[in-house]
C-alpha cells in the first residue's frame, strides 16, 4: 500500500498507542479475558481530546500530501529522457536529423522520415472498402506530437506505420526532451508545436492543407492546440485526456485539483475551436485516460470528425489492435484525399 491509505493506517497505529499508553498511566487498562467497555478504559474528556488529536494530524497530512502533489507536478506530468539511443534507422527507414530554433530560442531536435517511393495503403484495407485510386505517397505529411514521457524515439513503431501509409512524419522533441534544450513546460510545448508547424511550412515548403497534426496522450491536447490557432489540413488525437484538470481529478478525487492545478492542458476547450476534419482513437481498455475522455471530446468537435475504438492498454492499444487501428488510417486518408477535393463539410466516411 502506498500515498493515502499507508499514511491514514499509521496516523491509526499511532492513535492506537497514544490511547493504550495513557491506560497504562491512569491504572485503568487491565490484562485478562475480559473485555472491558471503552468507556471504563479512556474517560469521555480523553476520548474527545485523542479525536481532536486525531483530526488534526489527518488535516495536516492532507495539507503536506497537497504540498508535495502540488510542488511535484511538473515532474508528475513532463518524465523526459535525455539519452537518443534509437533512430528510425533501427527499422530500416531513411530520415533526415532535423534541429530547427522556437520563437523564444530554444533549439529542438527532430526527424523527418519521407514517404516510400511506393504506397503500400492498400495493403491495410479490408476487402470490403473499395480502395480507389491510389493515394500519391508522400500527399500528406504528419506532424507528430508525442506524449509526456520518453522521446521521439519510444515512437518508432508508429512512425513506421505511417511510413507504410505512404505519409511524410515529421516527429520532434519538446524542449527538455531528447537532444532538445531547455526545460518543458505548457505555454513551452505549443511554442516547440508551433515552431515544428513553421518549419514544415517554411523550410519544406509543405502545404498547410496537406499536414495532418497527429498527437498522442498529452501530445494530442498539444496538436489540438495547435490546429485551433494554425492552418493544418486534418487533426488526429489519439488516448488523450479532456484536461490536465479532468485527468488530474481521476487519479486524486479526494484533491482539490481545480484549485492547485499547475496547468491547463484544455483539449476540450481547444477542439471546439479546430475547423478541420478531426479523427479521434481511443480504447475501452487504456488504465490511464478514460474511455469516456474521448466520447466528450468527440461530442465537442466540429464536423467532419469520425471516433476509432481501439482496445489494449494506453501504451499499446495501437499495436494490439493491428488490423483495426491500420484500417481506420487508411480510410481515414482516403477520406481526406476526397475531401482536400471538394472541402464541402461533412461527415468523415
Amino acid at each position: 500500500m502506498t500515498g493515502p491509505t499507508s499514511m491514514v493506517l499509521v496516523f491509526l497505529l499511532l492513535i492506537t498507542d497514544k490511547i493504550v499508553a495513557c491506560c497504562i498511566r491512569s491504572g485503568k487498562l487491565k490484562y485478562g479475558p475480559v473485555i472491558q467497555p471503552i468507556s471504563d478504559i479512556v474517560p469521555f474528556a480523553a476520548m474527545g481530546s485523542l479525536l481532536i488529536y486525531f483530526a488534526a494530524l489527518l488535516l495536516i497530512a492532507y495539507l503536506g500530501w497537497g504540498v508535495i502533489l502540488y510542488i511535484l507536478q511538473p515532474k508528475l506530468l513532463y518524465s523526459p529522457v535525455r539519452e537518443v539511443s534509437y533512430t528510425p534507422a533501427e527499422v530500416n527507414l531513411e530520415f533526415e536529423n532535423v534541429v530547427f530554433k522556437t520563437a523564444d530560442g530554444m533549439q529542438l531536435s527532430g526527424w523527418y522520415v519521407p514517404a516510400p517511393l511506393e504506397s503500400r495503403r492498400e495493403k491495410y484495407l479490408t476487402r470490403s472498402v473499395q480502395v480507389g485510386d491510389s493515394l500519391l505517397t508522400g500527399q500528406f505529411t504528419i506532424l507528430f506530437c508525442h506524449g509526456n514521457g520518453g522521446n521521439m524515439m519510444h515512437c518508432l513503431d508508429s512512425i513506421d506505420i505511417f511510413h507504410n501509409l505512404g505519409l511524410n512524419c515529421f516527429i520532434f522533441d519538446y524542449r527538455g526532451y531528447g537532444n532538445s534544450t531547455g526545460k518543458p513546460s505548457e505555454e513551452g510545448t505549443y511554442l516547440d508545436a508551433e515552431s515544428a508547424h513553421k518549419w514544415l511550412t517554411e523550410e519544406k515548403k509543405i502545404p498547410p492543407d496537406d499536414i495532418i497534426v497527429f498527437g498522442w496522450s498529452l501530445g494530442g491536447s498539444i496538436a489540438a492546440q495547435l490546429a485551433s490557432k494554425s492552418k493544418v489540413g486534418a487533426l488526429v488525437v489519439e488516448s488523450t485526456f479532456t484536461s490536465y484538470v479532468d485527468i488530474g481529478l481521476r487519479f486524486y478525487p479526494y484533491m482539490p485539483v481545480r484549485w492547485f492545478a499547475r496547468f491547463r492542458y484544455s483539449t476540450l476547450d481547444y477542439i471546439k475551436a479546430v475547423h478541420c476534419p478531426v479523427m479521434l482513437i481511443y480504447s475501452r481498455d487504456d488504465e490511464i485516460v478514460p474511455f469516456e475522455f474521448g466520447l466528450q471530446l468527440y461530442e465537442a468537435a466540429n464536423e467532419p470528425k469520425e471516433f476509432v475504438e481501439t482496445f489494449g492498454s494506453h501504451n499499446d492499444s495501437f499495436l494490439l489492435s493491428g488490423e483495426i487501428y491500420k484500417n481506420a488510417w487508411a480510410k481515414w486518408l482516403k477520406f481526406l484525399e476526397g475531401y482536400k477535393r471538394e472541402p464541402i463539410p461533412r461527415r468523415a466516411f
